[in-house]
C-alpha cells in the first residue's frame, strides 16, 4: 500500500488540477455601458478574425503549463467598441476598467487605455478556433487569451461569462 500512496496522491492532485470551467456559450457585457448585451459564440463570426499561431501557456513562475495550436481570435476591443461606455468627455476614460469573469470566477482585469492606448490592445483575444476547432465545440467554451504577456497563463481564461465595465472614480 505504501508503494501505491505517491501514486494515488499524484493522480488526485493531477484531476484537481484539471478541472473546467462550466462551458459558456455567450457573455455578457454590462456596466458603465448605455445598453447592456449579451454576445453569443456564434457572434464571434462578425468580428474580423486574426491566426495567433502556437502559443505556449506558462505558470506565474514561466513554466510551461499547456501548448495552445494554431489559435485564431477577435480582438476584445473590436467586441467592446459596439458598445458604447457612459462618458461625459474623454478623459473620463482613464478612469475605466474592464473586469472579465469565467463561469467558475476566475477573473481578469485590464484598463481602457491598456486596450485602447497601447500596443498590448493589438493582442488580447477572445479564441474562435483552437487547432481546426471551432470555439462552440472546445471544452474550455469561450477563452481569452493575451500571448504576449510574459507569464501567458495568468490572463488565460476559460468559459468567459460576462465582461463588466467599471469606473474607478
Amino acid at each position: 500500500m505504501n508503494r501505491l500512496l505517491p501514486f494515488v496522491l499524484l493522480i488526485s492532485s493531477f484531476a484537481m488540477g484539471q478541472k473546467l470551467p462550466e462551458k459558456t456559450s455567450a457573455f455578457k457585457i454590462t456596466g458603465e455601458v448605455k445598453a447592456e448585451r449579451t454576445v453569443r459564440i456564434d457572434d464571434l463570426a462578425n468580428y474580423r478574425e486574426s491566426s495567433l499561431g502556437d502559443v505556449v501557456i506558462t505558470n506565474h513562475l514561466g513554466e510551461v503549463k499547456s501548448q495552445q495550436r494554431r489559435l485564431k481570435g477577435v480582438l476584445l476591443r473590436d467586441i467592446l467598441e459596439t458598445s458604447e461606455i457612459i462618458s461625459k468627455s474623454p478623459k473620463e476614460l482613464s478612469a475605466i476598467f474592464v473586469v472579465c469573469k469565467a463561469s467558475d470566477g476566475y477573473t481578469i482585469v485590464y484598463s481602457w487605455n491598456e486596450l485602447y492606448n497601447n500596443p498590448a490592445g493589438e493582442s488580447i483575444y477572445i479564441i474562435t478556433s483552437k487547432d481546426g476547432v471551432l470555439a462552440n465545440e472546445l471544452d474550455e467554451s469561450i477563452v481569452m487569451i493575451s500571448p504576449r504577456d510574459y507569464k501567458t497563463g495568468r490572463r488565460y481564461l476559460k468559459g468567459l461569462a460576462s465582461i463588466e465595465i467599471k469606473r474607478a472614480l
